[in-house]
C-alpha cells in the first residue's frame, strides 16, 4: 500500500497520523476483502482550502470535514470483481490500484471532535475510514446506503479498536 501524504495543517494531531492514516486505510481494505494492493492520497488541509474545493468540485460554496474523490467505478459498492477489465485503474509502475483522494480538513477534526465528545484520533480514524469507504463504491445517499455504510463504518473502526470513549 502507498499512501501519498500532502500535510498542508497537522496542527492539534498529537498522534502518528501519518501511521494511523496506513492503519485505517489497510483495515477499511481488509474489512472490504479488496483484493489489489492500493494508492492512496491523503491531503491534511484547513477550512478556507475545504471550502475552495468543495466550491470547485461539488458547487458547494462552504467547507466541509471530508471530500473523497474515487478514481474507480464500481458495479454496486464493495464490487471488485470487474478491477483487472479496466487496466487503467492501475499504477503502471507499481501494478497497485489507484483508488483516489482524500482532503481532510483539520480544524473541522478538532472541532467535530471536541463537538461529539471523543478523541481527536478517533474523528481523524472515522474520517478517513468513511472515505476509504466511499472509495470503494459506497455511499449514503440513500436510507438502505446509509445503514450499511454506517454498518462498515463500525466494523472498521472495531478492527482498529478505536472507540467513541
Amino acid at each position: 500500500m502507498t499512501l501519498i501524504l500532502e500535510q498542508e495543517i497537522t496542527e492539534g494531531l498529537d498522534f502518528d497520523y501519518e501511521q494511523i492514516a496506513k492503519d485505517v486505510i489497510c483495515a477499511s481494505l481488509d474489512n472490504e476483502d479488496f483484493p489489489y494492493e492500493v494508492q492512496v492520497s491523503l491531503t491534511l488541509t484547513g477550512m478556507e482550502e475545504i471550502h475552495e474545493i468543495n466550491r470547485q468540485f461539488r458547487q458547494i460554496d462552504r467547507p466541509t470535514d471530508v471530500l473523497s474523490f474515487p478514481m474507480i467505478d464500481y458495479p454496486a459498492p464493495g464490487d471488485f470483481s470487474r478491477l483487472e477489465e479496466n487496466p487503467m485503474i492501475f499504477d503502471p509502475e507499481s501494478g497497485e490500484a489507484v483508488l483516489g483522494d482524500i482532503v481532510l480538513n483539520i480544524p473541522q477534526v478538532l472541532l467535530q471532535a471536541k463537538e461529539y465528545g471523543h478523541s481527536v484520533l478517533r474523528e481523524y480514524a472515522f474520517l478517513i475510514a468513511h472515505s476509504m469507504l466511499h472509495l470503494m463504491g459506497y455511499d449514503h445517499m440513500e436510507s438502505e446506503e446509509r445503514e450499511q455504510m454506517e454498518e462498515h463504518q463500525r466494523q472498521i473502526m472495531d478492527r482498529l479498536s478505536i472507540t467513541r470513549g
